[in-house]
């Protein structure tokens, strides 16, 4: 009993004095960070995770280097790392992770954060990587409500909407004045413009008159490319947190992503994102405001907003083979025609996946399956 109090007495004066040093109090947020990959070399992943570090953070960081203040994980490659990463995940040895690419499942998508050039303002982008739905205007309508998730978990209470002025704005405008109409608590931005509205305008993003800016993934990866590097000519991103963590309904491992391209700085903000999802409990907030959401007609008005109608086809019964585990991924494959070429598989008893890789659509099987998965999808017309 003796022994377990010193413990916890220990315990308690290290959280005194690391909050004494970093300003942050409580229990310290464990991120990892893969290392390797960065164009910018590995060196630039270790001063990220140093620099983040001093922010109270305990970052492990995944690769070959070390650091004073911080937790080397050796891994001979980038592969290797990832695969530790997971795992670290998986068995809850760390509560989050940085890293340049992970294969979300459709209906989760990240929410990047990044500070604008006009004011110097943070604005959240919703959504950055990965696919909320194959479907563009269901898609956008998510992301609105990831959006509201990630803001409302980095302490701003009631966040202002916009939506930026791509193909599908007026519709989803519509689905989410709909819900507002139902009950559901959501807050519209004011566009700068003259004639005001919700729908934001290029001046908008470089302002930053929304405090989350709904768009596509695809349209929202450029923005986040484009505001973080718009100073150093695109090779370097310099500003920001990245594209910031995979946020779906009953989705519970925080991963955030960063870019190949992003410099020390980013990544490090990247990490100190992380942490501060952990500790305002992001999962909590997001059970809480899919609930709220629910209760006001979200499942019937994503319904009612879905464009994509089904060829004969895809309303064909087809039963789900056993599940494996799938680490081969396919990619090349259009996003509206992800879903079916899943269905094609299943059809000749392959299990397989659908997700989003870091450089688009991917259908994941198994090592044993991949020959005959390709052959399959070629012969579909869903891939050359």
């Amino acid at each position: 009993m003796a022994s377990s109090i010193e413990k916890v007495i220990a315990s308690t004066f290290m959280e005194m004095a690391q909050g004494l040093e970093s300003g942050q109090y409580g229990k310290r947020p464990k991120i990892a960070l893969t290392g390797m990959g960065s164009e910018h070399g590995e060196e630039n992943s270790m001063q990220a995770a140093v620099m983040a570090a001093k922010q109270g953070v305990d970052v492990y960081y995944i690769g070959t280097l070390e650091a004073e203040g911080v937790t080397t994980i050796k891994v001979a490659d980038d592969e290797e790392g990832h695969k530790k990463m997971e795992d670290m995940l998986k068995n809850k040895e760390i509560d989050g992770a940085v890293t340049m690419h992970f294969p979300f499942p459709i209906g989760v998508s990240t929410v990047g954060r990044v500070v604008t050039p006009a004011k110097g303002k943070e604005m959240f982008i919703a959504n950055t990587t990965g696919t909320s739905s194959t479907d563009r205007i269901e898609g956008m309508i998510k992301n609105a409500v990831y959006g509201v998730i990630a803001a409302k978990a980095c302490g701003i209470a009631k966040p202002t909407v916009g939506i930026l002025n791509v193909d599908g704005a007026r519709q989803t405008e519509k689905a989410l004045k709909e819900l507002q109409s139902n009950g559901y608590d959501i807050a519209f931005a004011e566009s700068g413009r003259a004639d005001g509205g919700c729908v934001m305008r290029g001046n908008d993003v470089l302002q930053a008159s929304p405090d989350i800016l709904v768009t596509d993934s695809l349209t929202g990866n450029i923005l986040v490319k484009m505001l973080s590097s718009f100073n150093t000519g695109g090779s370097f991103e310099a500003t920001g947190y990245g594209y910031g963590p995979g946020i779906g309904e009953g989705y519970d491992e925080l991963v955030m992503i960063v870019s190949r391209a992003s410099g020390a700085p980013v990544i490090a903000n990247a990490i100190c994102y992380a942490a501060e999802l952990v500790r305002n409990k992001v999962f909590d907030v997001a059970k809480a405001e899919f609930n709220a959401v629910k209760k006001c007609g979200y499942t019937e008005v994503l319904a009612a907003y879905k464009t994509v109608a089904k060829p004969a086809a895809a309303e064909e019964e087809v039963k789900e083979p056993p599940k494996e585990i799938v680490t081969a991924q396919i990619a090349g494959i259009e996003v509206m025609d992800l879903e079916d070429a899943v269905r094609a598989l299943w059809k000749i008893e392959v299990y397989a996946e659908s997700g989003m890789g870091c450089t688009g659509p991917i259908i994941r099987v198994s090592e044993a399956n991949l020959a005959k998965a390709e052959e399959e999808l070629k012969k579909a017309g869903y891939i050359n």
